[in-house]
């Protein structure tokens, strides 16, 4: 070992090396933490990063450390050992940064491996050695290495890109009501920020499923059958079905109702309004006793409550609420700069503006479809489009390197 020409197994030894290094610092000096890389600290610390690899490189011809640094031993050595990080990262159940953790579990830092110090240095090596295996194909560049620079300097753009932006990506969420212009939104602490931009609520729209009927257990609560439950779904043609023992009959359908309490019972009645819930009227009969029983039944809102029945001392016949299918935010999102948009906002289908993403988050959950609020996810991050080049510097490597070896094989033929 250490004898020249250095392999793998010089290649792992530094890598345990550095893991060890970093469990020292872990202990002593804590963990490692990103937030003092904001800007203009991190385009400093990366032209700097950028001047210490050229540097490097020039006197690789007198240090036979910095020529190994660009080997083929060296690069597998490093990206296993990140990747075996990696995957126990994904084995052990991660924490935010922010947490305290005690004992083994701090000094070791799995369960908070990105401010791990082991996996920051092991990283930092592993981009290290990728910098500067792609300056000396750069500095003895042929066309042939279109593939490998591409390929090479892309994932150097991306790694690096996301890790000096990480503390400049800012995540807020905004509530906001229909009619009214909202400008503040809160960080993860809860820390109110006021905003370049303003979004004001225009409607806030709700497409559910089907409502189902379901059999529960009296006592639990649980659906019926434990395990497997089954359900019916009210579509619009849909007028008798079964569940477990019980043939359900629907007489009547309320698509928007109110409940009205009469002397004896609770009645539901048309109510196209604010609050209103579906409802159904039905008969059910048990196939085995004949028993039968028939009413109302509805999953409530936020206005009325749910009404049920109750089909013997141990089960009943229950409407849950209704799950949301498809929710919407018609907004006008204006800025300092005077710019005036309108939108609508989706799940998946944000809206992007002057380097925010405006994600629909969240709404009123108490009041379902009838919700006046709708909540948003910004997202700002100006090295993105850093890491974006990278990835499309990949991606044209790859055309290229399949273009090159489809020319090879004609070549050869």
């Amino acid at each position: 070992m250490w004898q020249k020409p250095w392999g793998y197994k010089e290649g792992f030894a530094i890598c345990g090396g550095l893991f060890l290094t970093g469990i020292f610092l872990q202990m002593t000096v804590g963990k490692c933490t990103l937030s003092i890389l904001s800007y203009p600290v991190n385009v400093c610390v990366g032209l700097l990063y950028v001047v210490i690899l050229l540097s490097a490189y020039t006197f690789s011809q007198k240090s036979y450390f910095i020529r190994w640094m660009g080997s083929c031993q060296a690069a597998v050595s490093s990206m296993v050992s990140v990747a075996v990080l990696t995957v126990v990262m994904g084995l052990i159940r991660q924490v935010k940064s922010d947490i305290p953790l005690s004992g083994i579990e701090n000094w070791l830092g799995f369960s908070q491996m990105l401010s791990a110090c082991s996996f920051v240095l092991l990283f930092l090596w592993m981009v290290t050695l990728l910098g500067l295996t792609t300056i000396r194909r750069i500095h003895h560049f042929h066309w042939r290495d279109v593939p490998f620079v591409l390929n090479h300097l892309g994932l150097f753009l991306a790694l690096t890109g996301a890790v000096l932006g990480n503390a400049d990506m800012e995540r807020l969420h905004m509530t906001t009501k229909i009619g009214q212009a909202e400008w503040r939104a809160s960080d993860e602490n809860q820390k109110m920020r006021e905003l370049p931009l303003a979004i004001e609520l225009q409607d806030f729209t709700i497409d559910e499923y089907p409502p189902k009927l379901m059999l529960i257990d009296n006592e639990t609560g649980k659906a019926l059958p434990v395990g497997k439950p089954e359900n019916l779904l009210i579509e619009d043609d849909f007028h008798v079905g079964h569940l477990l023992d019980w043939e359900i009959h629907i007489e009547k359908k309320l698509p928007l109702a109110a409940s009205v309490a009469t002397q004896d019972t609770l009645n539901f009645v048309d109510f196209p309004s604010m609050g209103a819930a579906y409802a159904v009227y039905l008969t059910a009969v048990n196939d085995k006793t004949g028993r039968k029983h028939e009413g109302w039944v509805s999953c409530g809102s936020f206005m009325f409550p749910y009404k049920a029945i109750r089909l013997d001392d141990q089960t009943s016949l229950v409407m849950p609420e209704r799950e949301p299918r498809r929710f919407a935010s018609e907004v006008k999102v204006y800025t300092e700069s005077g710019r005036r948009d309108s939108a609508t906002i989706e799940v998946n289908k944000p809206f992007e503006l002057e380097g925010w993403k405006i994600y629909q988050l969240s709404y009123d959950e108490s009041k379902g479809r009838w919700s006046d609020i709708s909540v948003f996810e910004l997202v700002r991050d100006p090295w993105l489009p850093v890491v974006y080049t990278g990835i499309w510097m990949m991606i044209a490597g790859a055309v290229c390197l399949f273009a090159l070896s489809q020319k090879r094989k004609e070549d050869n033929v």
